[in-house]
C-alpha cells in the first residue's frame, strides 16, 4: 500500500465496500491476473465444491430423502392445527347459537335480520348451534400434530448426521488432495509463494469450507424442501393468497442478488488478506533474531499493520455488507404477511374460508419466508467459504511437475546406472522466459571425480545443481548419467541416488537418532552410530544427557548452528548415494569442526560423484575439477593450481578471499598494539 494509504483516516462502513474493486485489483496483480479478467466466480467454484460430494452422494440422495419425509410431516402441522383453531372456534360460535336449531335455520333468521356477513361466515363453518367445544376431537388433532413433530424432528437429526457424514468425509478428502498436490508441485511454484500464505489455504481457507458446510448444507437443503412443501400446501389452501405470498420471490432475489454480489468480492478480500497476514506473520516469528539484531522492529511492524489494516477493511466491509441481506429479507417478508393477513380476513368474513385455514395460511406465510431468509442469511457464509474454496481450488489448480517416465521404461534406465558419470550437454534453462540463465552449458564429471562449482553470487551455482535432481526441467540440451537421460527416471528414482547437503538444515521434531535414520529409514543403529562417528556427530552427542535419545524441535534450537549441520551431513553419510552434492555444507561450522568435516566429506566422496558448490576457495582445493561460473556459463575450468596459473577469474577470486582476509588480520594486529607509553617529564610524540 502506498503512503497515502497508510496515513488516511478510517474510512466510514459505505467507504469499505467502496474500496473493493482497488483491493480486488491488487489481489488480481499479485495472481497474475490481467486487469478487468474475473478472478472469482461464486457459482462455477460452488458447483465444483458440491461434486466433491461424489463418494459419498448415496448419503447424499438418502439425505434428501429424509429431509423431504421430515419437511413434509412438518409443512402438515400447520393445516391439521388450523382444523384444532376450527374445533376451538365452532364451539365457541356454536354455544352462542340457540339449541335446538338447525345451522340453515340459523343462517336463514341472519339473512332476514340483515346480517348477511355473518351468515356468510357461519356459511363456511362445520358449527352445530347449542354445542360446544369438542374437546376429544381437539385431543387427538393435538396428539397427532404432537406426533408428527416427533417423527419429523426423528428425522430432521437423522438427515443432519447423513449430511455431517458427508461433509466431513469430503473435507478429509480434500485435505488428502491438498497434501498430494503439494508433493507433486514444483520448486518454482514455493519460489513464487510465500509459506505463509500456502499455509494459510491448506489450515485456514480448509477449516473455513469446513465450518461453512457444517452450518449451511442441512440448513439450506431443509429450507429448500420447506419453501417447496410450504407453496404445495399453500396452493391447496387458496391460490390468490399463494399468489400474493409469492410476490417476496423476485423480491428477494433482487436483494440477494444485490448484497451477494458485493459481498462475494469482499469475502475474497478478506481471505486474501489473511493469507497475507499470516505470511507476514510466519516470516517475523521465523526471523524473529533477524529482525531484532537489524533493528527493523519497527519497519516489522508497520508492515504487519498495513498487511492487518488491509485484512480489518475487507472483513468489516465484508460484514456490514452480508447483514443488510436479513433485515431487508425480514423487511419483505413482513410486507407479504401484512397482505395476506388482510385479504386472508375479507376471506373469513365472506364465508369462502374458515378461521383455521387461515391462520394454517398466515403460518404457511411466515414458514415461507423463514427459509427464504435463512438462505439468504446463509448467503453470507456461503460467500466466505466459497471464496476459501476457490484458493484451495487454485491450489488444487497449480501446474504440476511433468510426469515421471512409465514405471518399466524407468527402472530398466535405471538399472543401467552404475558408476555416476554426469554429463551436460548444450543445456538451456531460465527461472522466466524473458531472462534466460543459462544459455549453451556442456560438462562432464567422471565417476568418482569431485567437481567444486564457484563464482560470484547469482552465477548459476546452486541452479546447476538443482537440474542435476529435477527440481528445476530444463528448457533445452539434456543431462545424463552413464548416458541415461533423467528425464527417463522417476523424480524418487534419481533422488534415491542422490545426496544432497544444502546450506540450509532441515531436522524435524524427533531423536538425533531419528533424524540421522532419515537418510536411510532402514538403518540399523550401528550403522547410524557409525555414519555419526565418521562425520563427528558422536562428540557433541557423547556430551548430552540423552545421548543419541535427545530429542529435537523442527527449528534445531537446543543444539547449535554447526551440530545442526553435521547432522544433516550424517543423514547424507548413512544414505550411502552414487551422487553427492554438497551446496555450502561447511558454512555453518567453525575452522576446526570444518577440519573435520572435510575429512568426513573425503571419505564421503570415495567412489562417488560429487558437486561441490563453496565460496570459501579453502575448502575445494583438492577437487578433481574446478568450474567457474559467471551469469550461468562457464568461464574457467580446471584444477585448482592450473586456474592459478591462468591468472583469470578463479585467481582474482582466490586472490580476494585471502587478501581480504590478511588485511583483516593486519587491522586486528594494529588494534591490539599497545599504545605508545609517555616517561616521566616527556612531552608525548617525544
Amino acid at each position: 500500500m502506498n503512503a497515502d494509504k497508510n496515513t488516511a483516516s478510517p474510512a466510514v462502513a459505505g467507504d469499505e465496500a467502496a474500496e473493493a474493486a482497488e483491493i480486488a485489483s491488487q489481489k488480481d496483480a499479485e495472481r497474475g491476473l490481467r486487469p478487468g479478467q474475473n478472478a472469482r466466480q461464486f457459482w462455477p467454484s460452488a458447483k465444483r465444491l458440491l461434486a466433491e460430494i461424489g463418494p459419498q452422494k448415496w448419503y447424499a440422495i438418502g439425505g434428501i430423502l429424509v429431509g423431504i419425509i421430515g419437511v413434509a410431516l412438518s409443512v402438515v402441522g400447520p393445516r391439521i392445527l388450523g382444523h384444532a383453531t376450527d374445533l376451538i372456534f365452532a364451539g365457541v360460535i356454536g354455544s352462542q347459537l340457540p339449541a335446538g336449531t338447525t345451522k340453515e335455520q340459523v343462517i336463514g333468521g341472519m339473512r332476514a335480520s340483515g346480517q348477511d356477513r355473518l351468515a356468510d361466515m357461519l356459511t363456511g363453518m362445520d358449527v352445530t348451534p347449542g354445542q360446544g367445544i369438542d374437546f376429544p376431537a381437539l385431543h387427538e388433532v393435538l396428539l397427532l400434530v404432537v406426533g408428527l413433530y416427533v417423527v419429523a424432528a426423528l428425522f430432521m437429526w437423522f438427515q443432519g448426521w447423513l449430511l455431517n457424514n458427508i461433509i466431513f468425509k469430503m473435507v478429509h478428502r480434500l485435505r488428502q488432495q491438498i497434501e498430494e498436490k503439494v508433493h507433486r508441485l514444483p520448486l518454482s511454484y514455493f519460489d513464487r509463494m510465500r509459506r505463509g500464505e500456502i499455509l494459510s489455504r491448506v489450515t485456514n481457507d480448509v477449516d473455513n469450507i469446513q465450518n461453512t458446510l457444517v452450518n449451511t448444507l442441512t440448513g439450506l437443503v431443509n429450507a429448500v424442501l420447506t419453501v417447496i412443501g410450504v407453496v404445495v400446501m399453500m396452493f391447496t389452501l387458496s391460490w390468490q393468497l399463494t399468489l400474493i405470498a409469492l410476490i417476496v420471490i423476485p423480491l428477494a432475489l433482487v436483494v440477494t442478488g444485490i448484497v451477494g454480489s458485493r459481498s462475494q468480492k469482499l469475502f475474497q478480500q478478506q481471505w486474501d488478506a489473511t493469507g497475507h497476514v499470516n505470511a507476514e506473520v510466519e516470516e517475523a516469528f521465523s526471523g524473529h533474531d533477524l529482525v531484532n539484531v537489524f533493528g527493523r522492529r519497527k519497519e516489522a511492524s508497520r508492515s504487519f499493520e498495513d498487511r492487518n489494516q488491509e485484512m480489518y477493511k475487507a472483513s468489516f466491509g465484508a460484514q456490514f455488507v452480508s447483514s443488510l441481506i436479513m433485515p431487508l429479507m425480514m423487511f419483505v417478508g413482513n410486507l407479504s404477511y401484512v397482505a395476506v393477513a388482510i385479504v386472508g380476513g375479507l376471506k373469513v368474513v365472506s364465508g369462502t374460508m374458515t378461521l383455521g385455514d387461515v391462520q394454517a395460511f398466515i403460518q404457511y406465510s411466515r414458514q415461507f419466508t423463514q427459509p427464504l431468509s435463512q438462505i439468504a442469511s446463509m448467503a453470507t457464509m456461503l460467500q466466505s467459504g466459497v471464496a476459501s474454496a476457490e484458493r484451495v481450488f487454485e491450489l488444487l489448480d497449480a501446474e504440476e511437475e511433468e510426469p515421471d517416465a512409465v514405471g518399466a521404461t524407468s527402472s530398466r534406465a535405471a538399472a543401467r546406472i552404475r558408476e555416476g558419470r554426469v554429463e551436460f550437454e548444450h543445456v538451456r534453462f531460465s527461472y522466466t522466459p524473458e531472462r534466460p540463465l543459462i544459455t549453451d552449458l556442456s560438462l562432464v564429471a567422471d565417476p568418482g571425480q569431485t567437481v567444486a562449482i564457484v563464482g560470484p553470487t547469482g552465477a548459476g551455482k546452486t541452479t546447476l545443481v538443482n537440474l542435476v535432481m529435477r527440481f528445476y526441467e530444463i528448457d533445452g540440451g539434456r543431462i545424463t548419467i552413464d548416458g541415461v537421460d533423467i528425464r527417463d527416471l522417476t523424480r524418487r528414482e534419481l533422488r534415491e541416488r542422490t545426496g544432497m547437503v544444502l546450506q540450509d538444515t532441515w531436522l524435524f521434531q524427533g531423536t538425533i537418532r531419528e533424524n540421522i535414520r532419515y537418510g536411510r529409514l532402514d538403518a540399523t543403529d550401528e550403522e547410524v552410530h557409525e555414519a555419526a562417528r565418521a562425520t563427528h556427530v558422536d562428540d557433541f552427542v557423547a556430551r548430552l544427557p540423552e545421548g543419541f535419545d535427545t530429542v529435537i524441535d523442527d527449528e534445531g534450537s537446543n543444539i547449535s548452528a554447526g551440530e545442526k549441520q553435521l547432522l544433516t551431513i550424517a543423514r547424507a553419510f548413512l544414505a550411502r548415494p552414487s551422487l553427492l552434492i554438497l551446496d555450502e555444507a561447511t558454512s555453518s561450522v567453525d575452522t576446526r569442526t570444518e577440519q573435520f568435516v572435510q575429512k568426513a566429506m573425503n571419505r564421503l566422496r570415495e567412489g562417488r560423484t560429487s558437486f561441490v558448490i563453496a565460496h570459501r576457495l579453502s575448502t575445494i582445493r583438492d577437487a578433481d575439477l574446478i568450474l567457474v561460473m559467471e551469469h550461468g556459463d562457464i568461464v574457467e575450468q580446471g584444477d585448482h593450481e592450473g586456474l592459478l596459473a591462468q591468472d583469470g577469474a578463479y585467481a582474482h577470486l582466490y586472490a580476494s578471499q585471502f587478501e581480504g582476509a590478511t588485511n583483516d588480520l593486519e587491522d586486528d594486529e594494529e588494534d591490539d598494539a599497545p599504545a605508545p607509553q609517555t616517561g616521566a617529564g616527556m612531552m608525548p610524540g617525544i
